[in-house]
């Protein structure tokens, strides 16, 4: 259901703040135009016809080869990662050239994993199918991919948040919807307790936080909407739907979205794990009513291996047709990206590009699965693997990139090219932080912008940045230099970044080559996020130190029988306030301790933290409020003396700042008001 736009698994701050940052870190694991007419089908045509010319044969790769390459890397990498089972499949040539199952697919028993029967959840792959199914309904002319969705919607309407700039079904296709990113609670553990997908997209409709089709910003719900237009004009239930018009035609008969499954498919389903002390856990929170996204969703390798030859065969395998070629040429072609000298979307589908050859990718990922899905249209080629464990700090999905990098880099490989011209000039506009376009703006996981944003310097005529540009959960800093006017290629490196500027030659966002589904948008000076966390470890360090000090002179003062300090209530007000942002503060630590769990916590909403943090928070920010009051009346009134009442005027604007930034990132449920002062952007 959750891609990983956004895996922040590596220290960014420094010295004393290592341990807070951490502990904030796990949270960002939820923490990544042309008409579609003919015109579509000659663009992807000529892109096919180009990426061949430029990237060599395209004759299949050696089954035998593939085998030795995935028979040693694959085991390697379950070791490596603490994974218990994966499967890998391969296209070309319009036939499957490899299938191969490794690991276990159940921990207690043992059970290997076998490529034709082992079910795997799909997690975000079966947006793949989504954009199938929408499209297919355009293609019969049912859905108008620039019409405004309210046309199809009969028991609730999209509100009008920008008027005259409707959401259309191209916006859902391709992340540009504009909604807020919320997922928190939509899952479930019981495949029999799920709400209908039409009811609960009109509960929970989040709000739109941009205009649609200004930036991507990967979006669950717009897929889920796109999945209920299918729906409303099909007069079928998403699940059905799929089964009748994809499943079927394609023999795909391991596959289903159905909940509860087939009991033939669940005999050999996958279990999911954590890696838990020494051993493994099993995952929960893989169903619920966003089918359309990947909820319940489950298949096998060499079942997916039908789909990908489908896709790269003009919609059609073995004779049975799933999409016309136009429809398929639609689904394929880049449909959205600010800057085309880097990747962009096509439908669902990501544009990315390794060794000068353009792949098509969508990665899936839920609690316990994480899989990878990729075409190289020039050449014919698919490859998909899924993997049943989160891996060893949540690197489950890592493992999927290795496994796809592995084989391009096996049978593709970058052909030899002179290094691009470095460009002059001052980089001093380019410099400063950026946040990602998928950093909720009303939940908790907001909390993720202290760690999922990038700080970008500049040094020695090259660009610095600091934070989770890349995939690999290992690489915390990356350099980059100007090969074209705001287009920078890492240093070492073939990655790219690109800067998207204004008439008025200001920074609009910041873009990636590896994933076109967010982009990073800048951040005033104030609004930094290590400049919030050095505040907020400080009023932290005050509070903290105020609610032992107190209580050390409390005890101090009774056993020598010294009585009470003044203004006794008044004091007690303090250090209450103070214990209790400290106990907030811990139990935010406990729900975010181990990323893994919270990953599966995030997902069913089960955890009574999620709502015991922020009623912590509610409460002690009343407390603050009267703790205002008595710091006032303590200076009109000359209680304690001078140090006394400056300690306590210090704690008090402490407490103020904390909660200040516990509700601008939304541990309170105060976003919006902060958001209104503009201090956390």
């Amino acid at each position: 259901m959750g891609a990983r736009r956004e895996e922040i698994n590596r220290p960014l701050v420094r010295r004393g703040w290592v341990r807070l940052v951490l502990v904030l870190a796990a949270i960002g694991l939820f923490l990544y135009g042309l008409t579609p007419d003919r015109a579509h089908a000659a663009t992807a045509s000529a892109a096919r016809a180009g990426s061949a010319a430029s990237g060599g044969s395209t004759a299949p790769p050696d089954p035998d080869a593939v085998k030795r390459l995935f028979d040693e890397l694959v085991p390697k990498l379950l070791a490596e990662h603490r994974i218990p089972g994966a499967a890998v499949s391969v296209v070309a040539g319009g036939q499957q050239v490899f299938a191969g199952g490794y690991g276990v697919s159940d921990v207690a028993s043992r059970t290997p994993v076998d490529p034709a029967r082992t079910a795997f959840f799909t997690g975000s792959d079966a947006k793949v199918f989504t954009a199938v199914a929408v499209l297919q309904q355009v293609r019969a002319g049912t859905l108008d991919l620039h019409a405004d969705v309210n046309r199809y919607l009969t028991t609730f309407k999209i509100r009008d948040s920008y008027p005259g700039r409707p959401v259309t079904v191209d916006n859902l296709l391709t992340h540009t919807g504009g909604f807020d990113d919320t997922f928190m609670g939509l899952a479930s553990a019981d495949p029999r307790h799920v709400g209908a997908l039409g009811a609960v997209l009109a509960a929970h409709q989040p709000e739109r936080v941009r205009a649609p089709g200004v930036a991507a910003a990967y979006d669950n719900y717009g897929v889920a909407l796109a999945g209920y237009l299918v729906e409303v004009v099909s007069g079928q239930p998403f699940d059905q739907y799929v089964a009748e018009h994809i499943l079927q035609p394609l023999g795909m008969d391991r596959t289903t979205f159905t909940q509860p499954h087939p009991a033939a498919i669940d005999a050999d389903l996958a279990h999911g794990y954590r890696p838990e002390g020494d051993g493994q856990t099993r995952t929960e929170g893989l169903y619920g009513p966003l089918t359309p996204t990947g909820a319940a969703a489950v298949t096998t390798v060499t079942d997916m291996a039908r789909l990908m030859i489908a896709q790269l065969q003009g919609g059609s395998y073995q004779g049975r047709r799933i999409l016309d070629q136009e429809g398929d040429a639609l689904l394929l072609a880049r449909h959205f990206g600010p800057d085309p000298r880097l990747p962009g979307m096509a439908y669902l589908l990501e544009q990315r590009n390794r060794n000068g050859q353009q792949l098509l990718v969508k990665d899936g990922d839920v609690p316990g699965f994480h899989s990878n899905l990729a075409l190289l249209p020039a050449h014919g080629v698919g490859l998909y693997v899924t993997v049943n464990g989160d891996g060893e700090d949540g690197t489950g999905g890592w493992m999927t990139q290795q496994v796809l990098n592995s084989f391009v880099d096996r049978f593709y490989p970058a052909a030899g090219a002179a290094a691009p011209a470095v460009l002059g000039g001052d980089l001093g506009k380019f410099t400063g932080d950026y946040r990602s376009t998928r950093v909720s703006q009303s939940n908790l996981t907001r909390a993720a912008a202290l760690m999922g944003s990038l700080h970008v310097a500049a040094r020695d005529g090259r660009l610095v940045v600091t934070g989770p540009l890349s995939r690999d959960p290992g690489v915390g800093e990356t350099q980059w230099e100007q090969v074209q006017p705001g287009l920078f290629q890492q240093v070492g490196g073939s990655a790219q970044i690109a800067f998207e500027l204004n008439g008025a030659g200001e920074v609009v966002s910041m873009l990636t080559d590896s994933d076109p589904t967010i982009a990073y948008q800048p951040l005033a000076w104030y609004q930094s996020p290590e400049l919030h966390q050095r505040i907020a470890l400080g009023s932290l360090a005050v509070l903290a130190l105020t609610v032992i000090g107190w209580a050390v002179a409390a005890v101090v003062r009774a056993v020598r029988g010294r009585g009470r300090a003044g203004q006794p209530v008044v004091r007690l007000l303090g250090w209450l306030t103070g214990a209790v942002l400290v106990a907030a503060t811990g139990c935010f630590a406990l729900l975010t301790s181990d990323s893994n769990a919270l990953n599966q916590t995030l997902f069913l909403g089960d955890s009574p933290l999620l709502t015991l943090v922020p009623a912590l928070f509610a409460g002690a920010l009343v407390l603050t409020l009267v703790m205002v009051v008595c710091a006032v009346v303590a200076w009109v009134r000359g209680w304690w003396g001078v140090f006394g009442r400056l300690h306590y005027t210090g704690v008090t604007l402490a407490a103020l700042l904390f909660l200040l930034l516990a509700g601008g990132y939304d541990l309170i449920g105060t976003g919006h008001l902060a958001g209104s002062l503009d201090l956390i952007g």
